[in-house]
């Protein structure tokens, strides 16, 4: 019979990945969303079972465990993590599920700045206290955040962000989603693991910026910004407090080398190569076309 996998953020980046990749395997999805919308509708006519719930909510939250044999779990950058850790650690625990795939974050350390940084630290350790076979991945900056800070100007385009010299290799959505569902369909091999998930390349921006615009065929610069012009577009534009820290101290943490490096992680789970930037920008050449959401504007 085919295993019950739950899926929670189901339509983010790589939820909506994981279920799609899951379905395709000939497994059960219960796809857990937090509003009901032309994503989470998308989500049931490709067959999953769509449930609407917040991990914030215990009841909810046990009641979407029943017969699950996997569980990924993953939160947005919002206050509320540890609660609903504890929440799916607890519900997992009383229905009998066998493993978890948390998404933590490469900057996770008991030392973090962040506030969000720390807590996934913290909320590593307590899925690591559970019986349940445990995974924490720990993605460096995803791909789709090209998409998200990029600016179109005069047909020349710009990523200005506060990131220095640092360098990385980004990691797109959907190669995440395979080591996810890789690790959901095996998790022994895999359990108290915790895997940082890179890109096959690491560049500066200064490298990302002509990887895009050799892609493209358009100029693409990068503007290194300082830190106070990052935080303060960003509340101008208004984020949550508890993201903008978040974001300032882990730009601090890139310039400072915590995001670098590559490995062959992606690969070796997942089954296939992650996409380099020039491969993710022809993919989604589309989001080129337009200002990315949190787009920073020169003053």
């Amino acid at each position: 019979m085919s295993r019950l996998f739950l899926v929670t953020a189901a339509t983010g980046k790589t939820g909506r990945g994981t279920v799609e990749l899951l379905l395709a395997r000939g497994h059960r999805v219960r796809a857990m969303a937090h509003t009901d919308d032309e994503r989470s509708r998308a989500l049931a006519a490709a067959g999953a079972e769509v449930v609407h719930a917040d991990l914030l909510d215990f009841p909810a939250v046990a009641a979407a465990m029943s017969g699950v044999n996997g569980v990924y779990f993953c939160y947005p950058i919002r206050p509320g993590l540890l609660e609903a850790t504890v929440n799916v650690a607890q519900a997992a625990t009383e229905a009998g599920v066998r493993s978890v795939v948390s998404m933590s974050q490469i900057s996770a350390r008991r030392e973090a700045a962040s506030t969000a940084a720390r807590q996934h630290w913290l909320a590593e350790r307590v899925l690591d206290r559970t019986g349940l076979l445990t995974t924490h991945l720990r993605p460096t900056f995803f791909a789709e955040w090209l998409t998200s800070w990029w600016q179109l100007r005069d047909g020349t385009g710009y990523l200005r962000l506060p990131f220095g010299e640092g360098r990385h290799a980004p990691i797109a959505a959907a190669d995440q989603a395979r080591v996810i569902a890789a690790v959901l369909a095996e998790p022994e091999p895999h359990d108290r693991a915790a895997y940082t998930l890179h890109g096959p390349v690491e560049l500066d921006h200064h490298g990302i910026a002509a990887a895009v615009s050799a892609t493209l065929g358009i100029p693409v610069r990068y503007e290194p910004i300082s830190l106070g012009e990052f935080t303060e577009a960003l509340t101008r534009q208004g984020l949550p407090a508890h993201l903008v820290q978040h974001l300032g101290n882990v730009a601090v943490d890139y310039r400072n080398g915590v995001f670098a490096g590559t490995n062959d992680n992606v690969e070796k789970i997942g089954g296939r190569a992650p996409l380099s930037v020039a491969q993710f920008v022809r993919e989604n050449r589309a989001e080129f076309g337009t200002d990315g959401p949190y787009a920073i504007p020169e003053p």
